[in-house]
Order: C-alpha cells, then sequence, then structure tokens
C-alpha cells in the first residue's frame, strides 16, 4: 500500500511541475510572436494531457487496489489521450469485467482497452 501511494504522490508533484513550467513559459513570450506563442500553447496542451492521463491512470490503480475483489497488483494501467489500457492476467471473467467496468467509471476515461488483460486458464 506505502508503494501506490508513493507512486502516486510522485505522479502528482510530477505533473503539477511540468504544467506550471509550462504556463510560466507562456507568460514570458505574451502576445508579441504569435508563432512562439502557439507553440507554447500546443505544449501547454501536450502538459495538460499528459497532467490528465497521469491523473486518470492514479485514479484507475486507486480504484483497484480499494476494490477488495480485484488483485490490483497483476494488472498494469497505462493511459494515452483518454484510452485506458488494461494488461496482465486476473483469474476469473467476473474479475476482468469488473476492472473494465471500474476503469470505465473514472473521470476522464474515454474508452477501455483490454485485450490485453486475460483470465489465468
Amino acid at each position: 500500500m506505502k508503494q501506490s501511494t508513493k507512486g502516486f504522490a510522485i505522479a502528482t508533484l510530477t505533473a503539477a511541475a511540468l504544467s506550471m513550467g509550462m504556463s510560466s513559459a507562456a507568460m514570458a513570450y505574451g502576445d508579441n510572436d504569435d508563432g512562439m506563442r502557439d507553440s507554447v500553447g500546443d505544449a501547454m496542451e501536450s502538459a495538460g494531457q499528459a497532467t490528465s492521463d497521469t491523473w486518470i491512470t492514479s485514479k484507475v490503480r486507486g480504484s483497484f487496489v480499494a476494490e477488495s475483489e480485484l488483485s490490483a497488483l497483476d494488472i498494469g494501467v497505462e493511459t494515452n489521450e483518454g484510452v485506458v489500457t488494461l494488461s496482465g492476467e486476473v483469474y476469473t471473467d467476473a474479475e476482468r469485467d469488473l476492472a473494465i467496468q471500474v476503469a470505465e467509471g473514472i473521470e476522464g476515461v474515454e474508452e477501455v482497452a483490454a485485450g490485453g488483460l486475460t483470465v489465468a486458464e
């Protein structure tokens, strides 16, 4: 449990640092250079998406830990542009279905890809 809390804290601090750095860069350039402002805006949007994806991944993992019927350590979670990819091996079809359902219930999740989440034979 300490490991997942530590990972969440690191992910949150990294995301916050990234977003603060991008907003400072945007303020420094002002309105004088539209090309630079567009580049900074694109970078800020990219950092914002990375922050959002990091938050979603952390939230899904935390929800798995809180769900007593899931073996959270056996399920890998990655997020890219709101698409959560689950991987690993679970014990039953019901556990696989529950993992998908929990991930789909997280705010910001656009889709859940669970092709890599298999049921042990």
